[in-house]
C-alpha cells in the first residue's frame, strides 16, 4: 500500500474516531466533558493534517506543508492538553509554546528557505517534545489513578514519541535532500509514519474513552458508598465494614468497639435557624469526627443526625476515653453559619463487643441504650454500654 493510500484510510479512521467521541461527548458527565472537547478537537486537527498530506500534489507546497505540520504540533499538543484537563490540572499558556515555535520554524524552512529534512527534524522534535510530556502526565498524574486503560495510553504515547524520534534520527543519517519527499514511495520509513501516527487519533482515542469509563464507574461506586452531604460513608458502607470487622474480632478473640453519636438538639437548630444551617452543622460535626479519628477508625453517617465511629482499640486503648475525644472535639470547636455563632455538642454511646454478642445489630442496640442513657443525664456526654 502506497503512503498516500495509508494516509486517506487514517483520515477516514481518524474522523470516524472524532465522529464516535462527538456523538458521546453530551453523554459524559460534566466533569469530563471540557477534556472530551478537546481530545475530540485534536483528533480532527490530526485527520485533517492527514487529508493536507494526501492532496499535497494538487496544492501548493508552500502552502500545504506548514498547514499539516501546524495541525500535527497543534494536535499533539491538544492530547496533551485534554490529559491535564482529565486529571484537573490547570490550563497553562506555555503548553502551546513548542507548537508555535514550531510553527513559525517551519513556516521558514517551507517558504523563506526550503528544507525538508530541517523541517521534519523540527516537527519531529517538537511533537516528541509533547508525546513524552503527555506520557508524564499520564505516569506521574491521575490522583492515585492507575487503570490499565491509562497505562496503555501512557505506553502509546511514550512508543509514538521514540518512533519521532527514530524518524529525525533516521533523516540525519541518511542525510536526505532539501526536495525529500514524506510521501513518495521506496522509503518504508514513509509507508510507518502515517501507520504510527494514526495510532494516537485511532488507538489513543479508545483508551481515552476507556478512562472516561473507568471514572464513571469509580465515580459511582464512590457515590454508592459516600453519604452525599459529610463525605463520610454511609449506612451501607458503615454495615459492610462493621460486619467485616465483627466477624474479624470473632474469629481472632478480639473485641469490636463502636461508638454511636449524636448531635445534640439538632431540631432546634433546624427550626431555629433552617435547614441550610442545619446541614452545614451536620457537616461540622463530620469534620470534627474524621479529624480526631486515629488508626483504623472509621467514620461513617448512620443516618439524619446520628454518625458510627468504629473504633481502632489499637490506637484508643480505653473505648469510653475515645469517645470522650469525640465529645471534646465537636463541642470545643466553635460553629458558624451564616451569621449564626452556635454551640454545638454530641453525645455518645460506646459499646464493646461481648462474648455473647452474636451480630452486629446487638452491638450497634447496645450503643443505642447507652446513648439514650447519655441524653437522658443531660447529653453532652458519652455512656458505655453494659456487657
Amino acid at each position: 500500500m502506497d503512503p498516500i493510500t495509508i494516509f486517506i484510510v487514517a483520515t477516514l479512521m481518524m474522523l470516524a474516531n472524532g465522529g464516535v467521541l462527538g456523538l458521546m461527548h453530551k453523554d459524559l458527565p460534566v466533569s469530563l466533558q471540557p477534556c472530551a472537547e478537546t481530545w475530540r478537537i485534536a483528533t480532527l486537527l490530526l485527520a485533517g493534517s492527514a487529508v493536507l498530506y494526501a492532496v499535497q500534489y494538487e496544492l501548493p507546497l508552500g502552502l500545504v506543508s506548514p498547514m499539516a505540520n501546524g495541525m500535527v504540533m497543534l494536535g499533539c499538543t491538544g492530547y496533551w492538553r485534554a490529559l491535564r484537563q482529565f486529571d484537573g490540572a490547570p490550563d497553562r499558556w506555555w503548553m502551546w509554546l513548542p507548537a508555535l515555535a514550531g510553527i513559525g520554524g517551519v513556516l521558514w524552512f517551507a517558504g523563506v528557505q526550503p528544507d525538508t529534512p530541517s523541517r521534519i527534524l523540527l516537527l519531529s522534535g517538537v511533537v516528541a517534545f509533547v508525546l513524552m510530556a503527555g506520557t508524564l502526565q499520564l505516569v506521574r498524574g491521575g490522583t492515585g489513578e492507575r487503570a490499565r486503560s491509562r497505562k496503555a495510553l501512557a505506553g502509546l504515547f511514550f512508543l509514538v514519541g521514540l518512533f519521532v524520534l527514530f524518524r529525525a534520527g533516521y533523516f540525519l543519517v541518511r542525510k536526505v535532500g532539501p526536495s525529500f519527499d514524506i510521501t513518495g514511495e521506496g522509503a518504508w520509513i514513509n509507508t510507518a509514519s502515517p501507520l504510527v501516527t494514526a495510532l494516537l487519533p485511532v488507538v489513543g482515542t479508545t483508551a481515552f474513552l476507556f478512562m472516561c469509563s473507568q471514572r464513571i464507574g469509580r465515580q459511582w461506586e464512590l457515590a454508592a458508598a459516600t453519604d452525599y452531604l459529610t463525605g463520610l460513608a454511609n449506612r451501607r458502607t458503615l454495615l459492610a465494614e462493621g460486619e467485616s470487622r465483627f466477624a474479624t474480632a470473632r474469629r481472632g478473640g478480639a473485641h469490636l468497639a463502636l461508638a454511636l453519636v449524636d448531635v445534640d438538639h439538632f431540631k432546634a437548630i433546624n427550626d431555629g435557624h433552617g435547614h441550610e444551617v442545619g446541614d452545614k452543622a451536620l457537616q461540622h460535626v463530620a469534620r470534627q469526627l474524621q479529624a480526631t479519628a486515629r488508626g483504623l477508625d472509621f467514620v461513617a453517617r448512620h443516618g439524619g443526625e446520628e454518625f458510627v465511629v468504629l473504633l481502632d482499640l489499637g490506637q484508643h486503648g480505653d473505648a469510653q476515653a475515645a469517645g470522650e475525644r469525640l465529645r471534646l472535639a465537636v463541642a470545643g470547636t466553635p460553629f458558624t453559619a451564616d451569621g449564626a455563632s452556635l454551640t454545638i455538642t454530641i453525645s455518645a454511646g460506646v459499646a464493646l463487643q461481648a462474648d455473647g454478642d452474636t451480630t452486629l445489630d446487638q452491638l450497634l442496640r447496645r450503643a443505642d441504650e447507652a446513648l439514650y442513657a447519655a441524653k437522658r443525664s443531660g447529653r453532652n456526654r458519652v455512656e458505655l454500654a453494659g456487657g
